[in-house]
């Protein structure tokens, strides 16, 4: 270990042997957290070739199990998103994709921050069972082309020791660490290939579209690297995605979509994603067949039909997701109107993910309970001119002392301007690996 420490000090390569027995005696509880802290250090300060982050990558998928979908037809293609405000494409891009013949085998974990994460959210479908077995996993997907379940902690359990680390150290910014993190999982999980949804903006943890690009370049190359055709997608996170923050309200809003094709920000980013996924398991011969493809099964209700099928074969109750009295209710609903008027010119998106998880939508610690039923519906956006009075969201809450504290934050994400401004933010910025 000093070896290694005084190696990645002088900005020296470390080897693949010299990872891969790090990472081993790492998983074996034999190297100390001090002497992995200055690891850890030495790699933020100097960072890590591309060949270093492939081959710290593998060690770290391979320091536990790994997801055996060779009996699944075709290719298996996953998604995963670095996370934001309002980001419900998981649940409209996965059907949409099994609806143009894709396979998708998809392990996520639990949300900690804004809100909830894919699985929250399928929880507060009544009876959706995120704890499948492997076989029961495999049944799903044979029978309706998709299935996103829980991640075992068998997956990349290096991964946990190193991150629980960063998080300690002031060491959690470092892009191949970051890179090295996300994907031993999703190299692990199984498929043959992966889409990534790269966020940019003042509600995304890489805040300016260069470290955005950055991070999406060293993952893609990682992915292919080991094996894995990847590609990614830099989007666009300077306003809540769509227009609903919270677990139910999250479904609420993907169902909408899926049943009426209605249009907007979030739809667009969920469709391209899909479309992606459509090009990378060959189901199509361009991106823009693709993309085709992906808008059709949405228009024509073969998407929301997959999802009905998924969420059935998982346990759930797909009639709630026509009847949405079924799914967690709020008790109380309020009103959260302009304190100005003037042309929206700015909004800061954490602090309004920052509301959501006050009203009970997300987890300040791995150990907090979700309130599946808490969370905002946004009913303005950038550019929109708002009168003093006007609307600018509803919150859904259970706890009116948190929903106190939780308005005057609403309140500070906007700013307002007297002229209209104009507004430079695209959806999509970019992609790597799709139709370079």
């Amino acid at each position: 270990m000093i070896n290694l420490i005084e190696k990645k000090k002088r900005n020296d390569e470390l080897t693949r042997s010299e990872i891969t027995d790090y990472i081993q005696a790492l998983t074996a509880g034999e190297i100390p957290d001090y002497q992995s802290a200055a690891l850890l250090m030495a790699i933020r300060l100097n960072g890590m070739t591309l060949q270093e982050t492939s081959d710290l990558t593998e060690a770290m998928r391979d320091s536990g199990s790994r997801a055996d979908l060779s009996d699944i037809p075709g290719i298996k293609v996953d998604k995963h998103s670095t996370g934001g405000v309002a980001d419900t494409t998981t649940l409209i891009t996965i059907p949409v994709a099994a609806a143009c013949g894709v396979s998708i085998a998809k392990m996520s974990g639990r949300g900690l921050g804004h809100t909830g994460g894919t699985l929250d959210k399928q929880e507060s479908i009544p009876g959706y069972r995120i704890g499948l077995t492997q076989n029961e996993f495999r049944k799903v997907i044979a029978g309706c082309g998709c299935s996103v379940i829980g991640q075992t902690g068998e997956l990349a359990p290096a991964d946990k020791i190193l991150y629980a680390l960063r998080d300690v150290t002031a060491t959690v910014d470092s892009l191949p660490l970051i890179a090295s993190s996300i994907m031993s999982k999703k190299l692990a999980s199984g498929s043959n290939a992966l889409i990534l949804d790269v966020k940019t903006g003042n509600g995304a943890f890489l805040p300016t579209e260069a470290q955005a690009i950055e991070l999406a370049k060293v993952m893609v190359d990682t992915g292919n690297r080991c094996g894995v055709r990847t590609a990614a997608l830099i989007t666009d996170m300077n306003q809540p995605l769509g227009r609903a923050i919270g677990n139910s309200l999250e479904v609420i809003e993907a169902c909408e979509i899926l049943r009426d094709a209605t249009s907007g920000r979030l739809t667009e980013t969920a469709l391209n994603l899909a479309a992606a996924m459509i090009f990378l398991a060959e189901k199509a011969p361009d991106f823009n067949s693709a993309l085709d493809c992906a808008k059709a099964a949405l228009s024509n209700g073969s998407a929301f039909a997959r999802l009905q099928e998924m969420v059935r074969l998982h346990g759930g109750n797909p009639q709630s997701l026509v009847d949405h009295s079924l799914l967690p209710t709020a008790a109380e609903i309020k009103e959260i109107r302009s304190p100005a008027s003037g042309w929206i010119k700015g909004i800061q998106t954490d602090r309004i993910g920052r509301a959501a998880m006050e009203l009970g939508a997300g987890r300040k610690s791995k150990m907090d309970q979700v309130d599946l039923s808490a969370g905002i519906w946004m009913e303005t956006e950038l550019g929109d001119r708002v009168e003093k009075g006007d609307l600018l969201g509803r919150f859904h809450f259970n706890d009116p002392h948190k929903a106190a504290k939780a308005e005057k934050i609403f309140l500070d994400s906007f700013f307002y301007s007297e002229k209209k401004p104009k507004i430079n933010y695209q959806t999509i910025y970019r992609s790597y690996g799709i139709q370079e």
